[in-house]
């Protein structure tokens, strides 16, 4: 076993942990401290904004300082304080800060987590980000047991007490890349639309990535009225965990990371095809298991692209334009289009 897996395990373990133990509970938490539905989606939407701006600041900082590694941790421990805010008294003016400050500081945080480990784990990575994702159900549903004996303010206490434990994990991962990112332009976004590949496999990503928003949105509505929602979610979250620890390196090694896109955009089609046409359990059983496919195969294969053809000062740079702008965008764009053509 390479002795720097265990170490990312527990970064993604504790990091995915702390996400899982607030995220799924936040809206409830606003609504219990007096927010109506429209101030709710104005925080919510805020945080979500900001990240699109946060997420490749941090990680064009963290390249061009050469501190990936003490960002990592530093933000990672500042948005643990910060979180703590969501239990200040005050009405919406002060929960909309608080959102918006925390989701500054978490956004460039799996960016950094990933530069640092598809070049320190490269073989494992996988298995790194099927612990993540695993640990963020073992986080939903510990702190869904947790708020039926405290109530929902634990869902702070939680988040906050695991990304601490994460900002102790970061300080213990090597950094295999060490060197500054090149000041300028030769060091910024656009040296990465420079690269040969760079922009098609943003594309690509936007793409597949982004044909997620409809489906997390309303379809999940729709699972939820008929009762079947947290079956198929737990079918989709199994398959993810299962391509990136088993199914999918293996995969990537035979038909490489063209391919594993390929096949990740034809599973993408029959899964929406699928379930833009009906909610029957039995069709939703059968086809929600290519979330595997469509999340978890087309993640391995970009970190893989990605790890190839863009200069180790410029990762974090990079990890940071895909799951922010590329895929963070995409979506955003996407779940705006949601509700009109929901309502067709």
């Amino acid at each position: 076993m390479t002795p720097a897996l265990p170490r990312f395990v527990l970064l993604y373990g504790t990091l995915f942990a702390a996400f899982g133990a607030a995220s799924p509970f936040l809206p409830s938490l606003l609504q219990e401290r007096g927010l109506g539905p429209s101030a709710i989606g104005l925080v919510l939407a805020c945080g979500t904004a900001v990240r699109l701006l946060a997420g490749p600041a941090g990680g064009r900082l963290a390249d061009r300082l050469g501190l990936r590694r003490p960002m990592l941790a530093g933000l990672t421990a500042t948005a643990a304080a910060i979180g703590l805010g969501y239990l200040l008294p005050g009405g919406v003016e002060t929960l909309l800060v608080v959102s918006v400050l925390h989701a500054a500081l978490l956004a460039p945080l799996v960016p950094l987590a990933d530069a640092l480990s598809a070049r320190a784990v490269p073989d494992r990575y996988g298995w790194v980000r099927g612990a993540g994702s695993a640990a963020f159900i073992l986080g939903a549903n510990a702190a869904g047991q947790a708020v039926a004996t405290a109530g929902l303010p634990v869902i702070i206490v939680l988040n906050a007490g695991l990304l601490a434990v994460a900002a102790v994990a970061a300080l213990a991962v090597p950094d295999m890349i060490a060197e500054p990112a090149p000041p300028g332009p030769a060091g910024g976004f656009g040296a990465l639309l420079r690269l040969p590949g760079f922009p098609r496999i943003m594309l690509v990503a936007a793409l597949i990535g982004g044909s997620h928003a409809l489906h997390d949105g309303f379809e999940v509505l729709r699972w939820t009225e008929a009762g079947i929602a947290g079956l198929l979610w737990s079918e989709a979250v199994a398959a993810e965990v299962l391509v990136f620890v088993v199914v999918g390196p293996p995969l990537l090694r035979r038909i490489g990371p063209r391919g594993a896109a390929l096949l990740a955009a034809g599973a993408g089609m029959v899964r929406w095809g699928v379930t833009a046409v009906t909610a029957a359990v039995p069709a939703m059983a059968l086809v929600e298991p290519l979330h595997g496919l469509t999340f978890a195969l087309l993640h391995l294969a970009v970190v893989q692209m990605l790890a190839r053809i863009v200069p180790p000062p410029l990762a974090a740079t990079a990890q940071a334009a895909y799951g922010t702008v590329a895929v963070g965008a995409m979506s955003a764009l996407v779940t705006l289009a949601s509700g009109p053509l929901h309502g067709v």
